[in-house]
């Protein structure tokens, strides 16, 4: 059963640490391994950016081993993570069976590189919640709305406090700032690691994004998350 994080960041400088050491160290240790669990794209998401305009132009930010970027062959997304271990595999495209993707680059969350207003659509799966205090993950959703040109949405997804009939079983009345397991088994020698997690609360993303300048235009539940869609 995953754990209650032993403390919460309550400073800039712990709030870096602790992503450093159990979300951004984490991943780049068991990208190859993640990375094989994480092929098929979850229904919401795919219908998003299977909706999006034939020469739409959008980001993926925090885009994992890519496994998004080809579900829309009409449209065109540049991908971002903080792993450099994932974006070699997202590159390659062999993690999801695809062609090479040739515009993936490292960067955060908050401080990636892109132009303000310039994308059509932008997708953030599973990222914002790693984010270690409630105003780094509001950070992170600010820097998706600059990006986007007027009239654009984002799709933006977070892992949910009520999982109860989840494997995990967190619920009301369970801590949101956890530490996740990850277990990799290697020539019979078995390692865990902790990733860390805020598990956000029915209505909280939303308010995490009004407070960051955005308008949610649809929200729901979906495989143990929240996903809500954005726009500034």
């Amino acid at each position: 059963m995953p754990q209650q994080s032993r403390s919460i960041a309550a400073h800039s400088a712990d709030a870096l640490n602790l992503e450093q050491t159990h979300v951004h160290a984490i991943y780049d240790q068991i990208a190859p391994h993640f990375s094989q669990t994480r092929y098929k794209p979850w229904p919401v998401v795919q219908r998003y950016l299977e909706s999006r305009p034939r020469g739409s132009i959008g980001l993926d930010i925090g885009c994992g081993n890519g496994k998004y970027l080809s579900v829309n062959p009409e449209i065109y997304i540049f991908g971002s993570d903080r792993s450099s271990k994932l974006v070699e595999l997202a590159c390659t495209g062999k993690a999801v069976g695809k062609k090479r993707f040739a515009d993936v680059g490292v960067a955060d969350g908050i401080d990636a590189p892109f132009r303000d207003s310039r994308f059509d659509f932008a997708i953030s799966i599973a990222v914002v919640h790693h984010f270690a205090t409630r105003e780094r993950r509001r950070e992170a959703v600010k820097r998706i709305l600059r990006a986007l040109r007027p009239g654009g949405t984002a799709l933006v997804y977070v892992w949910a406090l009520e999982q109860r009939n989840s494997r995990r079983g967190w619920d009301e009345g369970h801590g949101q700032d956890v530490m996740v397991p990850w277990v990799t088994e290697k020539e019979g020698m078995r390692t865990v690691v902790e990733r860390y997690y805020h598990l956000y609360r029915q209505g909280e993303i939303e308010a995490d994004v009004e407070d960051a300048g955005g308008k949610v235009v649809e929200n729901g539940y979906e495989q143990d998350n929240w996903w809500v869609i954005i726009e500034r």
